[in-house]
């Protein structure tokens, strides 16, 4: 069996789908969950982005270097569940990030094949000018979807009015910010399970930005935070906030007032 090629021998419950991450230099990223496992989601994410951060054309040149890929199957033969998982080397350091947002616990993921030359990242930086916004940190963690029901925005600071996922956001969905103390192994406990709540059951679209108080200490001050972690729900009125316990689901939910 392959490194990168993982079977699980309870498949009855298994999540198919072909999953697509795509990040900027500066740490932002944009993924896709495609149980049809189409093709051109490469291109479908870099368009995105382009719209989402205003830039003049799709970072196309992001691609490879900077994506990551994961596919689940069911073999035909033994009917197990395959799982290959492989990242390109600048964005290896994502795993746990990817391992939340595609709910694969702590699954090991590969190094992609890179022929020699393809991810010269001093040639990259050379983008750096005329692509200034990929290089900043905008603490984006965006799911892209391409259909006009299932379209959910996460972590992303100011609703975009040119995005394509941007409708997702307004009269009828929540903006949250959650407030963390440094990027760590709590920190990223903290996200995955949150971010499983409002997906398994929020029922809303919504927005949700991550704000390292160490990093925005001018965010924190703004909405009054004297401790971490803390979840602000700033639309719709009125603002609640939740401290500490991020675990206690009908708590969190009857806060947000969603049923």
């Amino acid at each position: 069996m392959s490194p990168s090629l993982n079977s699980m021998s309870d498949p009855s419950s298994a999540k198919l789908y072909k999953g697509i991450a795509l990040f900027t230099p500066g740490g932002d990223l944009i993924y896709s969950i495609d149980p049809q496992k189409r093709s051109r989601w490469h291109i479908n994410l870099c368009i995105a982005l382009q719209e989402m951060l205003g830039l003049l054309e799709a970072p196309h040149f992001l691609v490879p270097c900077f994506t990551a890929t994961i596919d689940r199957w069911l073999d035909p033969y033994t009917g197990e569940l395959r799982v290959v998982a492989e990242a390109y080397p600048p964005v290896l350091r994502y795993q746990g990030l990817l391992n939340a947002v595609f709910e694969t616990k702590d699954l090991v993921w590969q190094v992609a094949p890179c022929p020699e030359g393809l991810c010269d990242l001093m040639m990259l930086k050379t983008y750096q000018n005329e692509f200034s916004e990929l290089w900043q940190d905008h603490d984006l963690i965006v799911r892209y979807e391409n259909t006009a029901s299932h379209t959910h925005p996460i972590a992303h600071p100011f609703p975009n009015p040119s995005a394509p996922f941007s409708h997702a956001v307004g009269a009828e969905g929540y903006v949250l910010r959650l407030f963390v103390s440094g990027h760590n192994a709590a920190t990223e406990r903290i996200l995955k399970n949150l971010y499983q709540m409002l997906e398994h059951f929020l029922h809303y679209p919504y927005t949700l930005k991550v704000i390292d108080i160490f990093k925005h200490p001018e965010e924190a001050e703004a909405d009054q935070i004297s401790a971490t972690p803390t979840l602000v729900k700033a639309w719709p009125q009125p603002t609640r906030r939740i401290v500490g316990d991020l675990d206690d689901v009908d708590k969190i939910l009857r806060i947000l007032g969603s049923p």
